[in-house]
């Protein structure tokens, strides 16, 4: 049975939006025992949307120069646990667009702040889950960039506190909001290739040796303690801080659930699937003797055996050759021809047994957009106008999940998707969460 948005939802949230919340964990010495809801209604059309930036080293300021392009809206607070970085960004921020920016290391001031209405989330992938929710519980509209989540049960933990404490929350997969591909997808339901039975996402990325870098004293400005949150805190090194977390599991997913989340969004999306029965996945190191613990390489597959439906999903940390002419992208395949996605914002089709060209565009701006829509949606207090919502976030993250579960249990893995259980595995269902390191946890009620 194929899980609808509607069906989704239901199990979902149902249920949970009456239960308690608990403490929310807001400065170092003080825990609340109730959440703190920003109490405001509908932002006007001509209302200033104030917005903090959570993790500004890299794709937070991508978020910055897209918020400062648009009417009614600045980044007003930047904040990241290093505060060397913060002072730079700052500084870059002031000179290019003439305005002074506030700046704070500690989230937690940041959602106490109740001249903040809404934050983007670009920190690690292990703090985008908490970062969320918290946020919300503070009452804080979110933009929550990809993963969405670092492991699969925080999945419906974001999704609850966005419908509890009615928070518009967006997806940071910005092909959604892309002219090009909503149009590509469009053909896609539409026929143009026919039935579409396959769909295959590529990460062909240059991820080179990143060495072993050893321990070293934590850098002067680092609140290190703030930066591990969650995770493990383990003896300082740069073999983690501030890229390379993304290659160890206790803080990132491997470009499968980095990149590749942009990929498996649009699989899932193009096919009109949710998660599936069934996952294969396989890979490993071939190059480098280096300190990243996850695959070089990496072939995932999920089966949709009732839709009778597949997606093939690889990683390569090396670039090689091109597929199409992509080195990141989607390929789907219909029995009357297929559709090609490449990178960002191109589509190509090709039909018959002869291929021969069929609709094809390309148009940038994509991430512009996804930020213009959700902003729209936070005035309007419409979640159903959004093109990334939340749940597509847990949705497309699960998916990179379960192929890296598969790999590290080293099997082929059952899947019941209306549950979100393994099937008679639970050395697997142990791994769809994480032990969180206090005071950084996960509430057990939303």
């Amino acid at each position: 049975m194929k899980q609808t948005r509607r069906k989704f939802l239901a199990t979902a949230v149902t249920g949970a939006l009456a239960s308690a919340t608990a403490p929310l964990m807001l400065s170092e010495e003080k825990v609340i025992s109730e959440p703190m809801i920003l109490q405001r209604g509908a932002i006007g059309a001509n209302d200033r949307i104030r917005i903090a930036i959570l993790g500004v080293n890299s794709r937070g300021m991508d978020h910055v120069n897209s918020l400062m392009k648009l009417n009614n809206v600045t980044a007003a607070t930047l904040c990241d646990p290093d505060m060397n970085v913060l002072t730079a960004k700052a500084k870059i921020v002031e000179e290019k667009f003439k305005q002074k920016v506030s700046i704070e290391q500690d989230f937690r001031k940041v959602l106490e702040d109740k001249n903040i209405d809404a934050v983007t989330v670009a920190s690690p992938n292990f703090w985008h889950a908490l970062h969320a929710i918290y946020a919300c519980q503070a009452g804080k509209d979110v933009y929550l960039e990809k993963p969405a989540t670092h492991n699969i049960s925080e999945g419906k933990k974001v999704i609850e506190a966005a419908y509890k404490y009615n928070r518009i929350v967006q997806h940071g997969v910005q092909l959604r909001s892309s002219v090009a591909i909503r149009e590509a997808v469009q053909h896609l339901r539409d026929g143009l290739i026919g039935r579409v039975y396959m769909s295959r996402g590529i990460v062909f990325r240059w991820r080179p040796d990143i060495g072993n870098k050893g321990v070293s004293k934590v850098p002067e400005g680092l609140n290190y303690d703030l930066w591990c949150g969650p995770a493990p805190m383990v003896p300082f090194t740069q073999n983690l801080v501030h890229y390379n977390w993304h290659w160890h599991w206790n803080y990132g997913n491997g470009d499968v659930a980095n990149q590749g989340v942009h990929e498996t969004d649009l699989c899932m999306w193009g096919l009109d699937v949710g998660l599936p029965e069934r996952i294969t996945s396989m890979g490993g190191k071939f190059l480098w003797d280096d300190c990243k613990e996850v695959p070089e390489i990496q072939t995932s597959v999920y089966h949709y055996p009732k839709e009778k439906k597949i997606i093939q999903f690889e990683v390569r940390n090396w670039c090689t050759n091109r597929e199409d002419g992509a080195d990141v992208g989607n390929i789907f395949y219909g029995d009357k021809g297929y559709l090609v996605v490449k990178n960002y914002g191109t589509y190509e089709s090709y039909l018959g047994q002869k291929r021969e060209p069929g609709p094809s565009r390309s148009e940038g701006g994509e991430l512009d957009l996804h930020f213009v829509n959700w902003l729209d949606a936070v005035r309007k207090r419409d979640m159903t106008i959004q093109n990334g919502p939340v749940e597509s976030g847990h949705l497309s993250s699960a998916l990179a999940h379960l192929g890296n579960i598969s790999y590290r249990l080293r099997r082929q893995l059952e899947f019941d998707p209306i549950a979100e259980r393994f099937i008679g595995d639970e050395d697997a269902n142990a791994m769809m969460t994480r032990q969180y390191r206090a005071p950084y946890l996960m509430p057990e009620k939303i």
